[in-house]
């Protein structure tokens, strides 16, 4: 059996995930009016709804306000959030592999993913864009570390195809000399 590098990357070991801004959060009972206010002024693309202990209870993104609030002619000032919410969304936790985490949000067609701990508290909000721009030196990165691994790994069959490469060239060079 062929022995296999499994390089993993971690929500948590990436560097950038200490210097993630905190996530914006409300309850649910919070008001569509101000979770939007809240979010204009921080300038994100979601809050996330939690419950008393920061266990996550749903996600309020523009698109719930576009679809669920907006098209459906709702007053944001009198409508909870728990109303338009997508519940229960997908989240990752800390030892989630980045790779994976990518993987699951392009095959569910959603751009925020809500990271939570051990203990299913909120950490962080990664977003499809997060996920590009850290993936891509990684993967780089991980394909020659690989590509490495496997060389050194096949060493023995490197050095035997290389001496038959450098016996070819020579034998060719003795018959075009000899054939002068």
């Amino acid at each position: 059996m062929a022995d296999t590098i499994h390089i993993r990357r971690q929500l948590r070991d990436r560097p950038e995930f200490k210097n993630m801004p905190k996530p914006l959060t409300c309850s649910a009972t919070t008001t569509v009016q101000e979770a939007v206010d809240a979010m204009c002024a921080k300038g994100f693309g979601c809050i996330v709804i939690v419950d008393d202990d920061q266990t996550v209870k749903g996600i309020l993104s523009e698109r719930d306000i576009m679809t669920r609030l907006v098209n459906k002619k709702k007053d944001p000032a009198t409508t909870p959030v728990s109303e338009v919410m997508t519940r229960e969304p997908y989240v990752a936790h800390e030892t989630d592999n980045v790779v994976d985490c990518l993987r699951l949000m392009s095959n569910k067609r959603f751009r925020r993913l809500p990271v939570v701990d051990e203990n299913e508290r909120l950490q962080k909000v990664f977003t499809q864009g997060d996920f590009v721009s850290y993936t891509w030196p990684d993967m780089l990165h991980d394909m020659a570390a690989s590509t490495k691994a496997s060389v050194s790994r096949n060493y023995p069959l490197w050095m035997l195809a290389g001496g038959i490469v450098v016996y070819a060239l020579m034998m060719s060079i003795l018959v075009f000399v000899l054939a002068t």
